[in-house]
């Protein structure tokens, strides 16, 4: 279906913003002089033409045409006019997808600081720190109706760009005062705070298929419910507004019926998962879809107030709405609709609109899928709408692989993969129109992609690995909001010493698909049965995810690791080396697994090779420590904290003891090192330290979290907690100052939150963020003694020159051959994620 977000932000786009500027075709004394008159008349063309062009959906010609304007209102002075028309250059913008650049645009109309952060992408800028200018900022202005249809602007341009909080609390904030002028209709910036309202429900319904733990899954659920049942009341709440706009009540009714679809469609999932606690509220949602329905077709004639863009988006939502119900007849209604839009469309030869319009055909006309989407796909490429291509491309994929068009399937999910790789690489992926539900709409393409290359006979080895490699990034990109990481394929390193064999497991549902890249380049494939091994690993993890991991008898865990290592590395054992490095490229089932624990019946897999993981086989270039590289930054947190407090950290935290010991024997190690220890620890002195002095090492002690939510990934200084998300502006000025950024990242007293299966995509989330090359981390929480007697056999190691991988082996080795810690949990929480040199 067409994302609601993409047609959200076009429903005021010629009623609001044109009109205040297009009213003031008086002249005051003040613009008697003929050269003024012209240019305010040239201006006011300039706006009814750039009016038209918008309604067309010539966004482009319409910006041009409204940029001119801005010009000539400000040679003459006019300010009314000036702030009119930058409203309406963000219009454009936003038709354009440049929602960042609509959104500094608006600060000029509203005379705000451009370089306030307010425009940036929700991970650049503390959400609390940017509510509080906002807020300041409109409680300042004396808010006359033009300043009021800019704000209006600046809550819907928030919501495109995912700052939803800042959007909510702008459109507040005016819905507020425009409802103490008695003259003002308010049901339009009403409309907007439900589609908010919308927008955070959504966002809370995708966090819900990519969080894992059940704790943190349960807040979610609840979220999701009480957003939705929100955004609802407040649609109704429009619709029961005394004279409203007919087109402001349509507007209102599509969506609402869009989001009791939406939210229908989750309950029953939730429900089929188990949760009996929601079958009355599924009920009182399902009766009110008809009705709704009912609405949408009786206002119809609405449909005809809106511009053409505007009409094509709403027709085509609304077809593929009532698509999802049931009845012959509502199906011919929805035909007629997507009809009618694809001939609106084609009347304004805008190639976008088209390409929505016969996409949206393909997907109802099921005979006829296939002439569409091959029209739609080639309308998107031939404008570079990748984020429309993909989806038409994954479609034709999907039915050419029903029908057995194998070929053809590979061909077309291959493009659809290379044009969500363009999409992420460009400056629309900071949009939140395109911030994906990664679960639901990214991963299916690649994994079906995969699947259909390994049905082949010969199967295209490397092309797997390229795709699984891809979607890992993507996946780390997602989980982190940000755009392409500069990371470095595997087989794409240059001048490595020796070259270690690389094991890729890949999650295919039914089946685990085991890759193998030999030292001597050589690829290798085995496929096992899912069910045994995630039953193997379910096990395993329960325990190793336990409180009471040191308490649990060595057996519980030799049984599953034992199991796991005869169906993951046994099959494969050939093509290993009999020692050295192995790499692993680990899929979400795995990446809270320590593969050194793996256990061969005899040893387990470290006693025999040096381990290091990747996420998609992708890394910093490896490179290894010189001995003038041994100065290191240790920050560290010995007693209770405020940050111990922060609803975000793990629950029943406690005092790391030993933690000096810990400190005094690193420093021994090092040719300088600065300490940062407990109330030193803050946030603002790490970032000091960092972008004063170079320290190729950074040095963590200090209870920290990985999850599969980025908010609760988290690392404790001593004032608060800093998730995942917020960590690289601590570390900006280091990575901008030095080019070789952070070597080795160590991150000691670290724990996974119960019930994660991706530690490792939070770990390489951290790292991502810092710029390090290496980060060595631990899944739960060990004891402080072992831990102290690891991290300095570690560094005394490195300090010999030897590699990372390598050096942690060996520290685990002295481990394993101290009586007091041979059981796993002192040894094997230690993971190394990147560079094994």
């Amino acid at each position: 279906m067409i994302k609601r977000r993409i047609w959200i932000k076009y429903l005021f786009l010629s009623i609001l913003g044109l009109s205040t500027v297009e009213s003031k075709a008086f002249l005051s004394p003040v613009y008697a002089t003929n050269k003024k008159l012209q240019k305010h008349n040239q201006a006011q063309l300039l706006i009814q033409r750039g009016k038209k062009y918008l309604d067309e959906g010539r966004a482009a010609e319409a910006l041009q045409d409204w940029e001119s304007a801005t010009k000539l209102y400000r040679q003459i002075h006019y300010e009314e006019g000036v702030t009119g028309s930058l409203i309406n250059q963000n219009l454009a913008l936003q038709a354009l997808g440049l929602n960042r650049r609509a959104c500094s645009t608006l600060l000029q109309a509203l005379k705000l600081n451009a370089d306030a952060d307010i425009c940036a992408i929700p991970s650049e800028q503390s959400t609390e720190s940017t509510t509080k200018l906002l807020t300041a900022a409109i409680e300042q202005q004396k808010l006359m109706p033009l300043n009021l249809l800019a704000w209006h602007n600046l809550g819907d341009v928030l919501r495109t760009i995912g700052k939803l909080d800042e959007s909510k609390i702008v459109l507040e904030k005016i819905f507020f005062t425009a409802r103490q002028v008695s003259s003002t209709d308010t049901s339009g910036v009403m409309l907007s705070l439900g589609n908010t309202e919308q927008a955070i429900y959504q966002q809370a319904r995708n966090k819900y298929y990519e969080v894992e733990e059940p704790t943190f899954k349960k807040e979610i659920v609840i979220l999701i419910q009480q957003e939705a049942l929100k955004s609802i009341d407040i649609y109704q709440q429009v619709q029961n507004t005394p004279r409203i706009p007919q087109m402001t009540q349509l507007l209102a009714q599509l969506h609402q019926l869009s989001l009791l679809l939406d939210f229908e469609k989750w309950l029953i999932a939730e429900s089929r998962a188990g949760n009996t606690k929601l079958a009355n509220t599924h009920t009182k949602i399902t009766q009110q879809i008809q009705p709704c329905v009912n609405l949408v077709l009786k206002n119809s004639s609405a449909f005809s107030q809106l511009s053409a863009s505007h009409s094509v988006y709403t027709k085509l939502n609304f077809a593929l709405n009532l698509n999802q119900l049931p009845g012959n007849q509502l199906h011919l209604v929805a035909l007629e609709y997507a009809e009618s839009a694809l001939q609106t469309a084609k009347s304004t030869n805008n190639e976008r609109l088209k390409s929505y319009s016969f996409g949206a055909l393909g997907r109802l006309k099921a005979g006829q899928s296939e002439k569409y989407f091959t029209e739609a796909s080639s309308l998107a490429q031939s404008i570079h709408a990748w984020d429309i291509a993909y989806q038409w491309q994954q479609e034709l994929g999907n039915l050419y692989k029903k029908q057995g068009k194998f070929k053809q399937a590979l061909e077309a999910y291959s493009a659809a993969i290379n044009n969500l790789s363009k999409l992420r690489d460009s400056l629309l992926a900071s949009n939140a129109d395109l911030q994906f539900s990664f679960s639901e709409k990214v991963e299916p393409v690649y994994r079906d992609y995969m699947r259909l290359l390994l049905a082949s006979p010969n199967p295209n080895l490397e092309q797997v690995i390229q795709t699984n490699e891809r979607l890992q990034i993507a996946e780390l990109e997602n989980y982190l909001k940000c755009g392409k990481l500069d990371l470095v394929a595997l087989n794409e390193l240059q001048n490595l010493p020796s070259a270690p064999a690389v094991i890729h497991i890949v999650d295919l549902g039914s089946r685990i698909e085991i890759l193998v890249q030999s030292p001597d380049k050589s690829l290798h494939h085995h496929s096992v049965d899912s069910k045994t091994v995630k039953e193997h690993i379910e096990n395993l993890l329960k325990n190793l995810q336990d409180k009471k991991l040191v308490n649990t008898d060595e057996s519980v865990l030799l049984q599953p690791s034992q199991a796991l290592y005869s169906l993951l590395i046994v099959p494969i054992k050939k093509y290993l080396p009999l020692s050295g490095t192995l790499v692993f490229t680990l899929d979400k089932s795995f990446q809270s697994l320590p593969m050194a624990l793996l256990h061969d019946g005899k040893d387990y897999l470290f006693q025999n090779y040096s381990i290091a993981v990747t996420l998609g086989s992708r890394v910093r270039q490896p490179k290894a420590l010189s001995k003038e590289q041994f100065k290191v930054l240790i920050a560290a947190l010995s007693k209770v904290s405020p940050s111990f407090n922060d609803p975000n950290a793990p629950k029943d935290l406690k005092a790391l003891p030993g933690v000096e010991q810990e400190v005094a024997d690193i420093k021994k190690q090092t040719t300088f090192s600065t300490t940062l220890l407990n109330e030193n620890f803050t946030s603002p002195r790490l970032e000091k330290e960092l972008s004063t002095v170079n320290f190729p090492i950074v040095h963590l002690t200090t209870h920290a979290q990985f999850s599969s939510d980025p908010h609760r990934t988290v690392i404790l200084a001593y004032e608060k907690a800093i998730n995942v998300l917020k960590f690289d502006r601590l570390l900006r000025n280091k990575t901008q100052a030095d080019v070789d950024g952070i070597e080795l990242l160590v991150l000691s007293a670290c724990q996974t939150a119960k019930g994660n299966k991706r530690s490792t995509l939070g770990i390489a989330g951290v790292a991502a963020q810092a710029g390090a090359r290496s980060t060595l981390a631990t899944l739960w929480l060990v004891d402080t003694d072992s831990t102290t007697q690891l991290m300095s056999e570690f560094y005394k190691e490195l300090r010999k020159g030897v590699p990372k991988a390598e050096a942690l082996r060996q520290a685990q080795l002295s481990l394993l051959s101290n009586p007091d810690y041979t059981h796993p949990y002192y040894w094997a929480a230690f993971v190394l994620v990147g560079s094994w040199l």
